[in-house]
């Protein structure tokens, strides 16, 4: 039995990944029953059988246990989603008495996962716990343990140039250390990220990521997709803060704020038709619409989308572009620079094994977060092949 938290994960994962290792076995197809509805792995000779399953509830499982042919061994991969989306160490046990049942002997569980860099991480904390299990065997392998020809060249490469970039997130992407959780957010963040667009240089495509606050700061922070250099450049910052200035503005007025410095984009950045992306705050309906509004009344060709609002992913994946130097920011991006270098996780969640940034003085690291994540599959395939979440 192979599970996985989600059933809608189980074909283009381990499904697969069990049809590569009979190939990686030089075993012929033709000695399997191998159907995809549902899906089920059958070795002929003996009738043996994979089985794939979800585990969204427990009674997805129990309707598998056949008391004539127990499950022998069953795999968990991908361990961390039982964690972050499901009951973690009481799911767990619940599956292991769900399959231990109705075996005598030789009955094995195996559980796959990435450590979290966090080390209070509650599946780390788990791991521990089962380490002081007499039953319990735990291995450490990393991809120095595979053959190459499984992982293939550009893997190893990958791996290679992270070691080079950044040593400390090499170490834990690469070899599974917990390496800890720095205070600091984007602590790959320096002054090396600084730099203007080239004199001249214009773009085709601007992405915009847009934060709204009604008394704290709204800000849009904009880059050009610089496809010749492989970069995400960063351009110019709007920041209005009614708490620090002491004016309130209302929707309308930060749309006509918004015309004005896309079309003073435009000016300076703007290629032919230049076409501007604006990812904003999701809960920002109302200054969407008077955006739409004013952007058709001064014709500014903009594309308006609801940012996605998933903060670990997004903080992930602007961690992998600064790491690989693939996204700079301006000078006059004050703000945003400002933040980068401030943004911290509360150090009392990483204690708790959840770690989530301080809600504070962060509106330029939220537009930052959605101009990447709109931004995501047009910049994602400039990063080595293993890091683009494909």
């Amino acid at each position: 039995m192979v599970l996985r938290k989600h059933h809608n994960k189980l074909r283009k994962t381990v499904y697969k990944e069990m049809l590569r290792g009979i190939n990686r076995l030089k075993i012929p197809k033709n000695r399997f029953n191998i159907t995809k509805s549902p899906m089920e792995i059958t070795y002929k000779k003996y009738g043996t059988t994979i089985y794939f399953s979800g585990s969204d509830g427990i009674d997805d499982t129990k309707g598998i246990i056949d008391e004539d042919k127990p499950i022998k061994l069953v795999i968990l991969d991908e361990l961390t989603e039982f964690f972050d989306d499901g009951e973690g160490e009481d799911e767990l046990t619940n599956i292991e008495a769900t399959f231990v049942r109705g075996n005598s002997s030789g009955f094995q569980m195996i559980y796959l996962y990435n450590p979290p860099k966090n080390p209070n991480a509650p599946i780390n904390q788990w791991c521990k716990k089962m380490e002081k299990r007499s039953d319990c065997i735990h291995i450490h392998t990393d991809y120095r343990d595979v053959p190459v020809g499984w992982l293939g060249r550009d893997l190893i490469d990958t791996a290679e140039e992270m070691m080079q970039a950044d040593l400390k997130m090499y170490r834990w992407v690469w070899l599974g250390e917990s390496t800890g959780i720095d205070d600091a957010v984007y602590y790959m963040f320096s002054q090396s990220h600084i730099r203007e667009p080239e004199e001249g240089q214009r773009f085709s495509i601007i992405g915009i990521g847009g934060d709204y606050g009604q008394q704290n700061a709204t800000t849009f922070q904009a880059a050009g997709l610089d496809m010749a250099n492989r970069r995400l450049k960063g351009l110019a910052e709007y920041y209005h803060s009614g708490r620090e200035s002491g004016h309130q503005k209302s929707p309308s007025e930060y749309a006509e704020d918004f015309v004005d410095f896309a079309v003073g984009l435009g000016e300076k950045y703007g290629e032919g038709n230049v076409r501007f992306y604006l990812f904003l705050d999701p809960s920002a309906q109302g200054l969407q619409e008077e955006i739409k509004r004013a952007c058709r009344g001064a014709n500014v060709p903009v594309v308006i989308r609801n940012a996605e609002n998933d903060v670990k992913l997004g903080i992930s994946r602007v961690q992998k572009l600064l790491t690989f130097h693939l996204m700079d920011v301006s000078a006059g991006q004050n703000r945003a620079i400002d933040e980068f270098q401030t943004y911290e996780y509360d150090k009392d969640s990483i204690e708790k094994g959840k770690e989530e940034p301080i809600k504070i003085g962060d509106h330029c690291m939220d537009a930052v977060r959605y101009l990447v994540m709109g931004m995501w599959t047009k910049v994602k395939h400039w990063l080595p092949v293993s890091e683009r979440e494909d």
